[in-house]
């Protein structure tokens, strides 16, 4: 099964109730120009509606916080950890992970990034632990990459606040900011 084989399957998938509240599933979208892989919680409003991921307000800061650092998003493979957007942008259930993980490790194994950067919680909760990290608040392991292998890549996982979380407080941005300039351009201050 290739990618575009892969995102077929998702755009059909019945795997959990999510599906009967879509109007489009999001599989993920960009190119491994990079090596980095970008994993959000789950599809907003927007993304539902555009079957794209990361193209409402949160999509729109990272899309700019990309640009910044000299990164085109087109240049990163962008998905979410659900492919489907949960009713009233609720986080997902640990069931609705569960269902969509086998696409996410996938994808990981299709694409073989490099780095895979964790937006917020529920990213982080869902891919860290693969390499041996758990994790219960994104403090824990925000700015830290951690190294093992998933789906049978050897990747490095980041973790950093989710842009929505820094849409709701701007104080965040400059941490968003520094993070991702240190994930993506490679300057890691420290490995674990």
């Amino acid at each position: 099964m290739d990618l575009e084989e892969l995102s077929r399957e998702i755009l059909t998938c019945a795997k959990c109730p999510l599906h009967k509240y879509r109007t489009n599933a999001v599989p993920g979208e960009g190119s491994m120009k990079l090596g980095i892989m970008v994993v959000g919680e789950a599809p907003g409003a927007d993304e539902d509606r555009t079957g794209r991921p990361f193209v409402g307000a949160a999509g729109r800061l990272l899309t700019e916080a990309l640009a910044r650092l000299g990164v085109s998003r087109g240049d990163v493979y962008i998905t979410n950890v659900v492919k489907c957007r949960p009713p009233n942008n609720r986080t997902p259930t640990r069931e609705e992970v569960e269902a969509c993980l086998p696409y996410l490790l996938r994808q990981i194994e299709l694409l073989r990034p490099r780095r895979i950067v964790a937006l917020g919680l529920t990213s982080a909760k869902t891919l860290l632990p693969l390499v041996g990290k758990m994790v219960e608040k994104i403090g824990d392991v925000r700015r830290g990459c951690f190294r093992g292998r998933v789906a049978g890549v050897e990747v490095e996982i980041c973790a950093t606040y989710h842009p929505a979380a820094v849409l709701r407080n701007p104080r965040l941005k400059e941490e968003f900011m520094g993070d991702l300039a240190a994930f993506l351009g490679g300057g890691l201050e420290r490995f674990f």
